[in-house]
C-alpha cells in the first residue's frame, strides 16, 4: 500500500524537432508546466521512517546521498521536509533525477530514494567571453571527470587560447575522510592576462599583459549539514614587463607572494543551482606576502544571500557582497572590481569601477512560468541515457542591483552607487546550464539587453 501518491512522470516526446523548437515549445506551451516527478502528499500527512533504501546509484556510494539528508531513520517525514531533501540531493550536481518514494510493507515504513546518475566525463570544446565582453573571445577545451570513484570527487583541466590564453587544473575531494567529514582541494593555474585596472593603465600609459601563476591547497571540515570551515595556503607569481609601484606589490617587476587564509560557509539553500528557500553566508580572509619580498597586504570577502517564498509561487532573493583589501601596497591586479566577473545590471556593458573596497547589493522577485518539466530524449540513438534526461524550468524575474567601489580613506556616499532595475527570464536546463535574457535600465535612464549564463546569484 502506498502511503504517499506520486504524479505520473511526464515525458515530452519531441521526435526529430530541433533544439530551437524545444525552446519555443517551453516558452509558448504553459501546459508543460506541471511538475514532473514531484512528491505530493495528502493534507498534513506525515510518516515515521523505519528504513531508507537507495536505488539507481550504479557508481555513487550510498553515503554521498545519505550525508545530505536532514532526517534519519526514526524521524517523521513530512511533505516540506521531503521536498527540501530532494533538492539537497539534486544540488550535488551529479544526478539527472531524484525521487523520494515512501511506502509501507507489513506495518514498516520504507523510504526509497531513486536517483538517475548524470554522465560524468565531459570533454567539451568551448568558446567563451572573458569578462562577459564580446571583444574578449577565448576558446579551447575543458575536460571534467565528475563523481570520480563514486565519491563525488571532481577532476578538471582547462586549456584556453585566444584572449588571455591559460591553462588550469583542479581536484576536489569532498569526502577525504567520511567519518571526520574532512575535504581537500587543490587548484593550479597559469595565464597571460591583460591588465584590468584603468588606474594601472593610466600610470603606465598603455595597456599591458602580465604572466600569472596561481596555486592553492585547501583543507576543510564539515560540521553537521550546514557548516563548512576551511584553511588554505598558496603561492602566487605575477610577472609584469616593467616595474611600477602599485602595479607591482614588491619592489621588482616580479611578485612572488606566499598566501595563507581561512574561510567559513553556512548554507541551508534547497537547490543550490537556483534556490528558492534558505540562507547562504560566506566569509574569507587571506594574508598575502607576510612581509617577504616587500609584500604585505590582506583580502577579506563577505557574502550573504537569502532566498524566501513570499506568496503563492512568488519567491524573493536578496544579496549583499563586500570585498575589502588593505595593507602596505595593494597591487592593482588584486583590487576590487565591478564590471568584470561582478556586474551591475543596467551598467552591465558600461562603467568599470575599481578600488580597495567593493560593495554590491541585489534584490529579485521570481515567478515560475514553467515550474518544473522533465524532458527525456531517449529516442536519440547511440548516446547514453544519462546524457538525454533534463530538468527544465522557465522563470520570470523583476530585479534591482546596486554597487560601488571605494579606496581606503574615501567617504562612502549614496551618490557614488550605480543602480539598475529590470526584468527578464531564466531558462533552467539542469543539471547542465542556466541562461538568462534580461532588459535593464539604470539610474541615468540608459537601457540595455543582457544575455548571460548562470543564475544571477
Amino acid at each position: 500500500m502506498n502511503l504517499i501518491g506520486f504524479k505520473k512522470e511526464k515525458l515530452v516526446n519531441l521526435g526529430n524537432i530541433s533544439l530551437r523548437f524545444i525552446f519555443l515549445l517551453l516558452i509558448f506551451l504553459p501546459e508543460l508546466s506541471a511538475q514532473s516527478d514531484t512528491i505530493y502528499y495528502k493534507d498534513n500527512y506525515s510518516v515515521v521512517i523505519d528504513s531508507i533504501l537507495i536505488s539507481g546509484n550504479d557508481i555513487t556510494q550510498d553515503f554521498i546521498i545519505l550525508r545530505e539528508l536532514t532526517f534519519a531513520v526514526g524521524d517523521t517525514l513530512k511533505p516540506d521536509i521531503a521536498w527540501y531533501n530532494r533538492e539537497r540531493i539534486y544540488s550535488l550536481r551529479i544526478f539527472n533525477d531524484v525521487r523520494l518514494k515512501p511506502y509501507s510493507i507489513n506495518n514498516k515504513n520504507f523510504l526509497r530514494i531513486e536517483i538517475e546518475e548524470s554522465w560524468y566525463i565531459y570533454p567539451i570544446p568551448f568558446i567563451t567571453l572573458k569578462d562577459k565582453d564580446w571583444d574578449k573571445i577565448s576558446y579551447g577545451v575543458s575536460v571534467s571527470l565528475l563523481n570520480f570513484r563514486g565519491r563525488n570527487e571532481t577532476l578538471r583541466g582547462v586549456v584556453a587560447f585566444g584572449y588571455d590564453p591559460s591553462f588550469s587544473f583542479s581536484y576536489f575531494n569532498p569526502n577525504l575522510s567520511y567519518n571526520q567529514n574532512l575535504n581537500f582541494q587543490i587548484n593550479l593555474g597559469y595565464s597571460r592576462s591583460t591588465n584590468r585596472s584603468l588606474e594601472a593603465e593610466e600610470l603606465h600609459g598603455s595597456s599591458f599583459e602580465q604572466k600569472m601563476f596561481n596555486s592553492r591547497i585547501q583543507s576543510g571540515k564539515r560540521f553537521g549539514n550546514y557548516h563548512w570551515l576551511y584553511i588554505k595556503a598558496g603561492f602566487d607569481y605575477v610577472e609584469t614587463p616593467f616595474y611600477q609601484e602599485g602595479v607591482n606589490a614588491s619592489d621588482s617587476r616580479i611578485d612572488r607572494t606566499i598566501v595563507a587564509g581561512a574561510s567559513y560557509a553556512f548554507d541551508t539553500r534547497d537547490l543550490t543551482l537556483y534556490a528558492t528557500n534558505g540562507i547562504y553566508t560566506y566569509l574569507s580572509y587571506e594574508f598575502k606576502g607576510f612581509g617577504l619580498n616587500g609584500i604585505n597586504y590582506r583580502v577579506a570577502d563577505f557574502e550573504f544571500r537569502e532566498y524566501r517564498k513570499i506568496i503563492d509561487k512568488f519567491t524573493a532573493k536578496g544579496r549583499i557582497s563586500l570585498r575589502h583589501t588593505d595593507g602596505e601596497t595593494v597591487p592593482y591586479y588584486d583590487y576590487s572590481f565591478i564590471g568584470y566577473s561582478e556586474r551591475i545590471r543596467g551598467y552591465f556593458h558600461r562603467d568599470k569601477l575599481e578600488g580597495n573596497d567593493r560593495i554590491l547589493g541585489s534584490l529579485e522577485i521570481n515567478y515560475p512560468i514553467i515550474q518544473e518539466t522533465r524532458i527525456n530524449l531517449y529516442f536519440i540513438p547511440l548516446l547514453p541515457k544519462s546524457l538525454l534526461s533534463y530538468r527544465v524550468a522557465l522563470i520570470a524575474a523583476l530585479f534591482g542591483d546596486t554597487g560601488t567601489t571605494r579606496n581606503n580613506g574615501e567617504p562612502l556616499t549614496i551618490k557614488n552607487f550605480n543602480t539598475g532595475y529590470g526584468t527578464g527570464i531564466s531558462l533552467l536546463f539542469l543539471p547542465y546550464f542556466i541562461c538568462r535574457l534580461e532588459y535593464a535600465i539604470n539610474d541615468n535612464g540608459q537601457t540595455e539587453w543582457i544575455f548571460d549564463l548562470g543564475a544571477s546569484f
